[in-house]
């Protein structure tokens, strides 16, 4: 008996210098990553609470039927979310991700209201035929989360900055049903460099993955688009795919730029934001008489392409007038998405940029694709659908410079891993070439540029 109670106890010493000792883990790492999946379980819950309002948003703006009102439908979202912002929910610069990017550079707080707020004003702008993404709101409501729960827990500044960044990945997990594209996402989005936010990857593994679940309990499992099977298997397709990069690199620019000339021109009008929101709206409505799919992220022209077929089939529900899946129509596509998309946010709509970048992306991945087929020998086996989810994947890593959370959601959202490899090409020459520029203007070069790390030395 008493050599067993030795060997209990020497065992009980090396459990305990097992999961408590080494210079690399401590009790205080593993708190964050509790307190992380504390975040991402709330995070999830908040994320399917905002897909239920968006679905009866949908509802109720799809019951509108006379063609005056749907034009007007935009403009009054925009006013409305605007209104609602300034009013109940202050805060500097209230543009969803960007916001949430300087909250965590600046050690800046975000109030507890932009959380029911924020999540009004978004459905109501872009519910209501918006042209932008539900991403930008989402991932605020990340941050905000994380904030509270910091606020509660009464959590050191440290703890604060990573479970803001955690959050910002666990929304983003959720709502594009992404789980390890979030949790990068969650560390990789605060740089215009390739720099990471290394102190919140694990943190961010453990908030996205309890996030997805809890909003794919509510949601289902499937990823966001269907896409048939899809192989690399022939090197020379680097060569048209390097093209490809090229022509994102510019589209990509374009769009920043645009953007950026919209936000200064809204600035120097020096008018109330509901006011400039409601303009934006307008002028969708005026884009939306020549291209009536604009409205929302654009998510429609995603599913057209993937289920393209040389005979047309799968793209009906989006012919209309002009419109069909050739290049010209699609290089169209993409100026007017742009256009739409910069006069919903930039003039002061509640939505993201992050959610059209992809479509942009996969707008000119398609045209770009088609072009090869008509021009290539047909034993190139050119694939435009591939270009398309390609191009997706290239727009984000230079448009938005996250090239890593690039590659690897755009095979989470369309459930096909097999253009790993074109992607990585194409994201990393698109993010090089691009050198630089962003839609974040919240985004800081690399770490030892960023407030809260220069403090800290």
């Amino acid at each position: 008996m008493t050599m067993l109670r030795g060997i209990s106890r020497g065992i009980s010493r090396i459990s305990w210098k097992f999961f408590f000792s080494g210079s690399g883990m401590s009790f205080r790492t593993g708190r964050y990553f509790i307190e992380a999946a504390l975040l991402g379980a709330v995070t999830g819950l908040v994320t399917a609470a905002f897909e239920w309002m968006i679905e009866k948003a949908d509802a109720v703006a799809g019951g509108v039927e006379a063609p005056w009102l749907r034009f007007l439908l935009p403009a009054f979202g925009a006013f409305a979310g605007a209104l609602l912002i300034s009013r109940f929910a202050r805060i500097e610069h209230a543009r969803g991700t960007d916001s949430a990017v300087r909250a965590f550079h600046q050690a800046a707080d975000i109030p507890r209201t932009v959380i029911p707020v924020k999540s009004v004003a978004s459905v109501l702008t872009v519910g209501f035929g918006g042209s932008a993404g539900y991403e930008g709101p989402v991932t605020l409501l990340g941050a905000a989360c994380g904030r509270v729960i910091t606020r509660l827990l009464r959590l050191d500044r440290r703890a604060a900055h990573i479970l803001l960044a955690a959050g910002i990945g666990a929304a983003i997990a959720a709502l594009f049903r992404a789980p390890l594209a979030g949790a990068i996402f969650g560390a990789e989005i605060f740089y215009s460099s390739s720099d990471l936010e290394y102190e919140a990857i694990l943190p961010s593994f453990a908030a996205s993955t309890l996030s997805y679940t809890v909003f794919a309990c509510f949601w289902g499992w499937e990823p966001m688009f269907t896409m048939p099977a899809a192989h690399f298997e022939k090197g020379l397709h680097l060569l048209p795919y390097f093209g490809l990069a090229i022509v994102i690199t510019f589209g990509a620019r374009f769009y920043i730029a645009f953007f950026r000339w919209m936000e200064n021109a809204v600035r120097r009008l020096n008018a109330p934001v509901w006011v400039t929101a409601a303009a934006g709206g307008i002028a969708v409505g005026v884009i939306a008489l020549f291209c009536p799919f604009i409205h929302g992220a654009g998510y429609g022209l995603a599913d057209a392409c993937f289920a393209y077929a040389p005979d047309g089939a799968g793209i009906s529900a989006l012919a209309s007038g002009w419109w069909r899946l050739a290049p010209q129509c699609l290089v169209a596509f993409f100026v007017l998405k742009v256009l739409a998309t910069s006069c919903t946010v930039a003039s002061g709509g509640s939505g993201g940029v992050f959610a059209p970048a992809l479509v942009c992306g996969c707008s000119l991945g398609m045209a770009t694709g088609l072009c090869f087929q008509r021009v290539l020998p047909s034993w190139t086996g050119i694939v435009p659908a591939e270009f398309a989810l390609v191009g997706m994947a290239g727009f984000l890593a230079s448009a938005i410079r996250v090239p890593i959370t690039a590659i690897v959601m755009v095979a989470e959202i369309s459930g096909n891993h097999e253009l790993l490899m074109p992607a990585m090409w194409v994201c990393g020459v698109s993010f090089w070439l691009n050198n630089g520029w962003s839609l974040y203007r919240s985004q800081v070069h690399d770490r030892e540029s960023s407030p809260i790390h220069s403090a800290r030395r």
